[in-house]
């Protein structure tokens, strides 16, 4: 069974505390001496130490130049952050619908300018047609037992994709075969939907690529539909909730997954040729 959301954060709080002495006892100091350097309370060090009190970037700062581990401060600030806001409840964002939920990522779509994107399952939101997008918002909505306000939902979803059309942003996109696959509305919305895909894959920006399922000894295995934004953040999209990575070392795992990802993938006239075949088995 896997821990629950806030469990999960409690675990990387600790993780971030441990990292902490760690760097305390290689510098064979005490937490009085780190107290005594940092110009902290003597109880201050032993607080954070103990994941009793979340430490703010200051303190990580500080915490590190005292123990001569300054190149750990960047990636131990961004584990701090992600121990605070990694999870992200879809029950909470939910709650009252899922138009908030769509605007709720527009600030960060504003302000990024490469997006990767991987999905395993489902077309990504951002090539979704509003007839796709009404029938996987719809399924949510009635799997959640949520207000339905699909409508609104559906018009945010659509409006946010225009970031498709704004010079400057680059989108690599991947999909599985299975994404193409499996059926989300009627024939004549999975038809609009990957006719879709044939015309949004030739714009400037964007660089489509389809994962055969004729692809053999993979190199990486399927998994969970992610997006990366800028090489800042990563989204990861679960069941139960939204993970947001944002550490530098675990966002490169997901830039390494991405990489190898994308040399399993066909572009061009081959990815078309899948999204073909998809239209004429339906």
């Amino acid at each position: 069974m896997s821990a629950s959301p806030s469990s999960a954060a409690q675990q990387a709080r600790k993780a971030v505390a441990a990292r902490l002495r760690e760097l305390r006892l290689d510098a064979g100091l005490n937490g009085r001496d780190v107290a005594r350097l940092g110009g902290w309370h003597p109880s201050k060090s032993s607080r954070i130490e103990n994941a009793r009190t979340a430490p703010s970037d200051e303190d990580i700062r500080v915490w590190c130049r005292v123990c001569g581990a300054e190149r750990e401060a960047a990636d131990l600030i961004a584990r701090s952050r992600a121990a605070e806001s990694m999870w992200s409840e879809w029950r909470r964002k939910q709650r009252t619908g899922l138009r908030q939920l769509q605007e709720s990522y527009n600030e960060l779509f504003q302000r990024t300018g490469l997006f990767r994107v991987y999905c395993s399952t489902l077309v990504p939101g951002l090539l979704q047609t509003s007839g796709y997008a009404t029938a996987l918002l719809t399924a949510i909505t009635e799997f959640r037992k949520i207000p339905n306000d699909v409508d609104a939902a559906v018009a945010a979803r659509l409006e946010r994709s225009g970031v498709l059309n704004e010079r400057g942003r680059r989108f690599a996109l991947l999909v599985e075969e299975s994404a193409l696959r499996f059926q989300m509305g009627d024939a004549d919305t999975m038809a609009g939907q990957l006719g879709h895909l044939l015309t949004v894959g030739s714009l400037p920006g964007v660089s489509l690529g389809v994962i055969p399922f004729s692809s053999r000894c993979r190199p990486i295995w399927p998994m969970e539909n992610f997006h990366v934004y800028d090489d800042a953040l990563v989204s990861v999209e679960l069941l139960a909730a939204r993970v947001t990575v944002q550490q530098p070392s675990e966002v490169a795992l997901y830039l390494k997954a991405f990489g190898e990802l994308s040399q399993m993938a066909v572009h061009g006239a081959r990815a078309r040729a899948l999204i073909t075949s998809a239209i004429q088995d339906l």
